[in-house]
């Protein structure tokens, strides 16, 4: 009674689900047909031997035409199975090329809707913007760090270059004969080396 004042529902029995329900009730009938006349023809075969052991020849060679006859109804049934099932299948199978287009058709449809939305050259501003923040976030990050640039590493390379080539100036060499003994009465106070730095 739910029904009497409700929307009838709408039926999800599509006419290609009706036509291969009909096919496939066809090709069942046809099939009962097939095992009557196979079950029919043993009979008739049996029923002929033993006519011909009775001596009634002609009655058997009458049988047997018959037999022949629905032998070949048999074989007719046979291809008309074959085509009928050959015909369901691709009934099915062109249905599942229907849901396939369908679902190209939507997904083609939506990608369209979404490059409405984005143009290349929107894509092109959003990756410019994104590499700009990239750069300043690096700089950012450097200035936290305190990290050089290759720049200021070289210029502190050349640097610590020149320094060390003056620290290596040795004093000249005095042109006079040096004492043959050494006055032991002064002594020479040790002065603290340089340190060498080594240049990476």
């Amino acid at each position: 009674m739910g029904n009497l004042f409700g929307r009838k529902r709408r039926s999800r029995v599509t006419e290609q689900d009706r036509a291969v329900l009909q096919l496939k009730q066809q090709r069942d009938k046809l099939r009962q047909y097939q095992k009557r006349l196979s079950l029919g023809l043993e009979r008739e075969r049996a029923l002929a031997r033993q006519l011909l052991k009775d001596g009634k020849k002609e009655k058997a060679m009458l049988l047997l035409k018959k037999k022949r006859y629905q032998e070949q109804l048999l074989d007719k049934t046979e291809n008309q199975i074959s085509n009928l099932e050959r015909m369901v299948q691709d009934i099915e199978f062109t249905q599942i090329e229907m849901k396939v287009i369908e679902g190209l058709k939507i997904g083609n449809e939506c990608l369209n809707k979404m490059h409405q939305v984005m143009s290349i050259e929107e894509v092109e501003r959003i990756i410019g913007e994104t590499q700009d923040a990239v750069e300043y976030q690096r700089q950012i990050d450097e200035l936290l760090a305190g990290s050089l640039t290759e720049e200021d590493e070289d210029a502190i390379l050349e640097e610590l270059n020149t320094i060390t080539q003056e620290q290596l100036e040795l004093p000249e060499v005095p042109s006079e004969p040096l004492p043959e003994k050494i006055p032991e009465a002064s002594p020479v106070k040790n002065r603290p080396k340089p340190e060498l730095v080594a240049a990476s």
